[in-house]
């Protein structure tokens, strides 16, 4: 019945400077300006490639990670690696998305932990940005990319695609950079941050910086256990229940004890050491266990608040006239049971973009996360997009 907490991690789940294995590569992009008036020196953007470029350099594809995900989207997890690809059933040869044709690229979000740029990497004093971490956007870190694909001698991507924070990313580029891209496909997320959203994040942002160990953002390096372990907990938890539905919680655990616990005994969860879990609680425990070994909080709560901020129509003379200005194809799918992102949301986008031959709707009992589960599916919107265009 051991946690994150319990067992002690270290005080960040991130990558560290000096970690460099063969398949992972870097781009030094010098300095970036922020979006809400600030800069940062010496961006380094992490990034792994799939495939080969063309000759004409025409054929490459930028995939978008979702939050708590990264460059890694296709493959086993290795030393210095956490986690497995988050896209192995869609990209690789022979896959929807062919690396026998397309070039494919998936870069590390700036404000990462993950060998980009982030709250847990060196500052020019080669001490841990932490709480002098600037505030950074959506708009930032598709900036980063631009960069990267500079950096790369591409031109112009033949698709952008991604989901959730990732689809942001995508109608970033679709909307400001149609001159860098031919088509883009946005996979369950909205053109701005909606209340409800602003208000689950909130809630996990805070139960990260209110947690002692947090100390402001400069935790790092702080002694083994020290970090803000319990708050990102709390804040996953949070999240993975928006991910998921009621329905499948309701027929995976119901209100069922966690076997071999007593969840009806005398004792109080949170308050009692040895007080029995439901199934339902250990399942968010283990989501929460894993995810404090393997990310940083700082970068948790820096994208959170860009997801926050996201609002494709700032500055642009609104949402509507952002997404009419789209010239390039796209294509815009959702998942029928999402309730962080409800489809509502990417019906809008269909609706409002006009390069959208309609929305694509995918049916799922995994809510958000089908995005990542639903590879048939998931798949076949992609292979189709990339045949149209």
């Amino acid at each position: 019945m051991s946690s994150a907490a319990d067992r002690l991690p270290p005080a960040t789940g991130a990558w560290q400077e000096g970690d460099d294995p063969a398949w992972r590569k870097f781009a030094d992009l010098g300095q970036l300006e922020l979006e809400f008036g600030k800069s940062l020196p010496n961006v380094r953007v992490a990034y792994e490639t799939w495939g080969e470029i063309s000759q004409a350099r025409d054929n490459a594809v930028l995939l978008q990670h979702a939050l708590t995900a990264d460059a890694h989207a296709v493959g086993p997890a290795r030393p210095g690696q956490p986690t497995e690809g988050w896209w192995s059933d869609v990209v690789g040869p022979g896959k929807a998305l062919d690396t026998n044709r397309w070039f494919v690229v998936a870069g590390n979000v700036l404000g990462g932990c993950q060998g980009t740029t982030g709250p847990s990497s060196l500052a020019p004093d080669r001490e841990p940005w932490g709480s002098r971490w600037p505030r950074i956007s959506i708009r930032d870190q598709v900036a980063a990319e631009v960069g990267l694909a500079d950096y790369l001698g591409i031109d112009r991507f033949a698709f952008v695609i991604g989901g959730s924070m990732g689809g942001m990313r995508s109608l970033e580029w679709a909307v400001a950079h149609q001159d860098r891209l031919n088509a883009a496909v946005i996979l369950a997320c909205g053109a701005v941050a909606t209340a409800d959203q602003i208000a689950t994040q909130t809630a996990q942002i805070q139960a990260i910086t209110l947690d002692p160990y947090w100390n402001g953002g400069d935790y790092h390096g702080a002694p083994e256990g020290q970090g803000p372990h319990r708050g990102m907990g709390i804040a996953r938890r949070f999240a993975h229940r928006s991910y998921r539905t009621e329905s499948e919680f309701a027929e995976r655990f119901g209100n069922q004890p966690q076997p071999g616990e007593d969840a009806y005994s005398s004792l109080i969860p949170g308050v009692n050491a040895d007080a029995g879990r439901f199934a339902v609680s250990s399942y968010l425990d283990y989501q929460a266990d894993k995810l404090a070994w393997r990310f940083d909080a700082g970068t948790y709560v820096a994208l959170t608040d860009a997801m926050n901020t996201f609002d494709v129509g700032r500055g642009r003379g609104g949402v509507a006239s952002a997404l009419a200005s789209i010239d390039r194809p796209v294509a815009v799918a959702g998942l029928s049971s999402d309730r962080l992102y409800p489809l509502y949301l990417q019906r809008d986008l269909a609706d409002q973009i006009p390069t959208v031959a309609g929305l694509q709707v995918i049916e799922s009992p995994f809510g958000h996360d089908g995005f990542l589960l639903e590879s048939q599916a998931v798949g076949a919107i992609v292979g189709r997009a990339l045949a149209r265009n």
